[in-house]
């Protein structure tokens, strides 16, 4: 964080922690399922799923920064060893770390608020912590895909990630769609363990533009790409929802994807950034941020909850305090003397 910054990459990266703070609130006010979206209001209805859509875009924004920053590197035996020393092994530990940290608030929080089912909390309360396994994973792997992608063209690793794509993203889509119409258990066996499956699909997109692979297409294109895979996503949750399907979004859906990259593109042609001494401090904590809300959200949504509000203010409201109660705690943690910054994993 002390070195020489990208103004943009600082935009996308509060971007990002914005969204995923706001999908965590829009999940603890809303129940995603068939049964409880037809009580919803039609304009209830049509805010959860375009929320869905918002809230999405934050894990594949960070994906596809990681990908920008780190994969165009060149990594030997001394510096594989050393990347892994500085980012994998802290990394795990931090994870560690936090996940004592939830387990005991989330035995206190249990016994104080009866009224919450443990289990389900659990699952709340951790959600977003599956994240670090992953990104984990994606680290240990860094340098190796980082060294294999230097030996190929930029368009050779395009027409790669397109088959990739189609792979993880499209087929799983029309299995989706099959189960839909009453068509189950349709599947097709491939592996894609070696590509990272869908998240290293999006870390090597963000290789990809940083390579300017896409900086012939006009910006009005990626424009449209992004309004028409908003677009899909709505209209995708209100036919299964019409049907009577749960559908859960996910960053499998192939307009997630699209999405989500067409936007990371489009901030990425950006010259310069607004108000950027606010947005370079939302950047700075985002992922302690990440680490920490979850320590407030499920403390507050007894109250939250029962507040005289529609659903979609309690979901704006929850998440504006998570905003405040996550970065004013980020800041106050990160002034611990030399234990600050290591649980927070600030670099």
């Amino acid at each position: 964080m002390n070195k020489t910054r990208i103004e943009w990459i600082d935009l996308v990266r509060a971007i990002a922690i914005l969204t995923v703070l706001y999908i965590h609130s829009v999940d603890g006010i809303y129940i995603i399922s068939s049964d409880a979206i037809i009580t919803m209001t039609t304009f209830s209805r049509i805010f959860q799923f375009a929320s869905l859509f918002i809230g999405r875009i934050g894990v594949p924004f960070f994906l596809m920064i990681t990908g920008y920053l780190l994969v165009d590197r060149v990594y030997d035996d001394q510096k594989v060893r050393k990347f892994w020393n500085n980012n994998c092994k802290s990394l795990i530990i931090v994870t560690i770390l936090w996940s004592v940290i939830y387990a005991v608030s989330l035995t206190v929080i249990s016994n104080r608020y009866t009224q919450i089912n443990t289990v389900e909390a659990g699952n709340l309360f951790f959600s977003h912590m599956w994240y670090m396994p992953m990104i984990i994973g994606m680290y240990l792997s860094m340098p190796f895909v980082s060294n294999a992608v230097r030996s190929f063209d930029k368009r050779t690793i395009f027409q790669a990630t397109v088959i990739f794509s189609l792979l993880a993203f499209c087929l799983p889509f029309i299995s989706l769609l099959l189960d839909m119409e009453g068509i189950h258990n349709v599947t097709l066996q491939y592996c894609l363990g070696f590509s990272g499956g869908i998240y290293g699909v999006y870390i090597i997109l963000g290789y990809l533009v940083k390579k300017e692979m896409f900086k012939e297409v006009s910006s009005k294109i990626f424009g449209i790409i992004a309004l028409i895979s908003f677009a899909f996503c709505l209209f995708f949750q209100y036919y299964a929802f019409v049907r009577g399907y749960n559908f859960f979004l996910w960053y499998e859906f192939p307009f997630i994807l699209t999405g989500s990259f067409a936007l990371f593109e489009l901030v990425s042609r950006m010259d310069s950034v607004r108000f950027y001494s606010q947005v370079k401090i939302l950047s700075k904590y985002s992922f302690a941020v990440f680490l920490i809300h979850n320590l407030f959200r499920l403390p507050l949504l007894p109250f939250i909850v029962t507040l005289p509000f529609a659903e979609p203010v309690k979901a704006i409201i929850l998440w504006i305090i998570l905003i405040i109660c996550s970065y004013a705690a980020a800041d106050i943690i990160y002034r611990i003397p030399k234990f600050g910054k290591f649980l927070l994993y600030m670099r």
